[in-house]
């Protein structure tokens, strides 16, 4: 009899330690996993360039030149109306104008600061002065920092067909 409850206090303790290794490796499988709200087309987070990287390739195109490409950055401002376009930071005091492809998407209207992941078309284009007053309009700005916009500005843009906003746990 002292046998059996010896070999069943045994298998009792096998069977709970692994049970609770399952459990660990789930844990560390869950925490080293990033979660996404995907926005438009379906993204990935594979092959994703940094920001510095991305301002790099930007110092380098010219005026009408494009470049498919992802790249991972931070928010710095997004449209208070709609969310139909964003700026994301590029470093070194740079910035990329984002809007969504055919304005079939918008992101979240508080999504400032948050990480993200942008798929689609880099470009570089001179934005005329009646477009940034109206960009500096739905960011909320104010009249007379609307009416300091006088001059038309070089822009790095992009064309989103796909965003990966990180969500906040």
């Amino acid at each position: 009899m002292k046998r059996i409850t010896i070999i069943t206090l045994i298998l009792s303790i096998f069977c709970a330690s692994c049970n609770l290794k399952k459990e660990n490796d789930k844990a560390t499988k869950e925490s080293s996993t990033i979660a996404y709200t995907s926005f438009g087309k379906k993204v990935n987070e594979k092959n994703v360039l940094s920001a510095d990287v991305m301002r790099n390739k930007f110092e380098n195109m010219n005026a009408g030149d494009t470049l498919n490409v992802k790249f991972t950055s931070t928010v710095n401002s997004v449209c208070k109306k709609k969310g139909c376009w964003m700026k994301l930071e590029l470093g070194d005091g740079k910035e990329t104008m984002v809007r969504f492809k055919d304005y079939g998407f918008f992101m979240p209207l508080n999504c400032e600061d948050e990480k993200v992941i942008v798929n689609g078309k880099a470009y570089v284009t001179i934005t005329p002065v009646e477009e940034l007053q109206h960009y500096a309009k739905d960011a909320g700005k104010s009249d007379e920092e609307i009416n300091a916009i006088t001059e038309p500005k070089y822009t790095y843009a992009f064309l989103a067909d796909g965003v990966l906003l990180k969500n906040n746990d």
